[in-house]
């Protein structure tokens, strides 16, 4: 068959693509970067778009000409500059049944989320319920797998959420410790959308996570050990006005272009236990199992300790940068003063002024995710830049006691590991 998978290389759509081409499918991806796509899965065809704008069926002929089945495993947490979540998992996903009903598209499989009803208070919720619905009141064959926390050798979302708690060095902190969560591994997850593609699970509506709930408490501890990291010392209980503190700044992160796994959204999904009813009859593994079949090297550690890392070495740079633009600009007077026997007053001043400008310009652009990995090679370029102009004119600066152009090469080698960073997948 010939399978059209949305968001397909994504945490849970990329090893569905590859499960239902080891099964000798053919897939076609459809995800945001054709690019980013064929080098997860050079194999595949490949089409790029943005689901959240294919929000007329006419949008959708041209992707479903030959089609014989759709997986949808697209989604977004929460609302922000990348995503529009009732565009994305409702609007698109209804013109899309139409659309199949329309051109003989006759399978189809959802992945949806435990609790996802269209009249929850949370719209990631309700808007996944809504597309459910829709799916069920259609003629297609039809199958709705509700995953738990899904596990798996990719992080993403609530996964690489676990393995950013358990990097936490000495104590371990945890919001909610009490809530209740069935985790699902990927593999198994694959497996289940592949019976479904060649014809088991048709109208039905199904929970894919392990038999027996865990507390948060005791999987981030799961997962801590599965890192390799020393036990924690102590555990920190931290209230929840704390834990949505940090999730509404995450929120704010989200209009930046940041997708931190940590907002309002996924706190209120936690709040409401990810847990289902363990009757989907179909054998899955339990979390220490499917730990114990994904490879725990230095890898994953060092990915675990970056993550967490990751959001305080982006403000630091961007801060460092915007203090240094602002306080040029505020103490120009001091600063032509040094450069006073090395240049004419104008253009002392245009290089006092102009390089304030092009500091903030750097620190702000810092902020945004797309444009973060861009700002970092200018913040580079223009340190390279002040180290050789400051050489030429005031090489007197290099044995300044308090190390001013010292100083600078921290900061490249701050900007140098936050470029390697910066790939989202």
């Amino acid at each position: 068959m010939r399978v059209l998978v949305l968001g397909a290389y994504g945490l849970i759509g990329l090893p569905i693509s590859i499960a239902l081409m080891a099964a000798g499918h053919q897939v076609t991806g459809l995800a945001r970067s054709q690019s980013l796509g064929r080098s997860h899965l050079p194999d595949a065809d490949w089409i790029e778009s943005d689901i959240a704008r294919l929000t007329h069926a006419s949008d959708w002929t041209a992707h479903l000409a030959g089609i014989d089945a759709v997986v949808n495993a697209s989604g977004a947490l929460q609302d922000g500059a990348k995503d529009s979540i009732v565009a994305l998992q409702r609007d698109a996903i209804r013109v899309l049944i139409a659309a199949c009903e329309a051109q003989g598209v006759r399978r189809f499989v959802q992945i949806s989320a435990p609790g996802a009803t269209p009249d929850s208070d949370t719209l990631f919720y309700s808007s996944k319920g809504e597309a459910d619905a829709a799916l069920k009141y259609s003629t297609l064959d039809w199958t709705i797998f509700r995953p738990g926390v899904v596990i798996g050798p990719s992080a993403y979302g609530g996964s690489s959420l676990l393995r950013m708690l358990a990097a936490f060095p000495i104590v371990q902190p945890v919001v909610m410790a009490d809530a209740q969560i069935q985790t699902v591994a990927v593999d198994d997850v694959a497996g289940a959308v592949t019976a479904a593609i060649e014809g088991e699970h048709i109208a039905t509506d199904l929970d894919l996570m392990e038999d027996t709930p865990r507390s948060l408490e005791e999987t981030v501890g799961l997962v801590r050990t599965w890192l390799g990291f020393e036990p924690a010392r102590a555990i920190l209980r931290l209230p929840r006005w704390l834990g949505y503190g940090v999730a509404k700044l995450a929120d704010c992160a989200g209009w930046f272009g940041w997708r931190s796994p940590l907002r309002t959204s996924a706190l209120k999904v936690l709040e409401a236990n990810v847990t289902g009813s363990g009757t989907s009859g179909v054998p899955l593994k339990a979390l220490p199992e499917t730990l114990a079949g994904l490879p725990s090297s230095l890898q994953e550690r060092v990915f675990a300790r970056a993550t967490l890392l990751f959001p305080v070495l982006v403000a630091v740079l961007s801060l460092f940068w915007l203090a240094s633009g602002i306080i040029g600009i505020w103490q120009s007077e001091a600063a032509v003063a040094v450069l006073g026997d090395s240049l004419p007053p104008s253009a002392a001043w245009s290089a006092v002024i102009g390089g304030g400008v092009v500091d903030i310009a750097i620190g702000a652009a810092l902020m945004f995710r797309r444009w973060l990995r861009l700002a970092c090679f200018a913040a580079i370029a223009v340190s390279c830049g002040y180290l050789m102009g400051g050489t030429i004119l005031t090489p007197h600066l290099w044995a300044d006691p308090l190390g001013v152009f010292v100083k600078v090469l921290p900061g490249i080698g701050l900007a140098l590991i936050v470029a390697s960073l910066a790939e989202e997948r």
